[in-house]
């Protein structure tokens, strides 16, 4: 793995550890600055700050739609909770 890989890593661990609803409360502040161009490192910043609070976003989303999909296909493959031990969990297909 390249150092700049690395440097990745990390800074996503530290990421991951944000709290979304924490970030949500900067996020009118970081867009609107992101929205008033100007040719400076603070804009760049905000740039950044903006995408990574969109990412989390993105990430939690993705992560509640999986979740509430396996849990839904869960619930319709389970077998019967009535079932008797021993008994095969059988059911008519014609």
């Amino acid at each position: 793995m390249s150092k700049i890989e690395e440097a990745l890593h990390k800074i996503a661990e530290n990421i991951l550890y944000l709290d979304e609803a924490s970030l949500m409360s900067l996020w009118e502040k970081y867009k609107t600055r992101m929205e008033h161009f100007s040719f400076s490192p603070d804009w760049e910043k905000s740039v950044v700050i903006f995408s990574i609070i969109n990412s989390i976003r993105v990430k939690n989303a993705i992560f509640n739609e999986q979740m509430l999909a396996r849990k839904a296909t869960d619930e319709t493959i389970s077998p019967p909770r009535n079932r008797k031990p021993g008994k095969p969990n059988l059911r008519l297909v014609k």
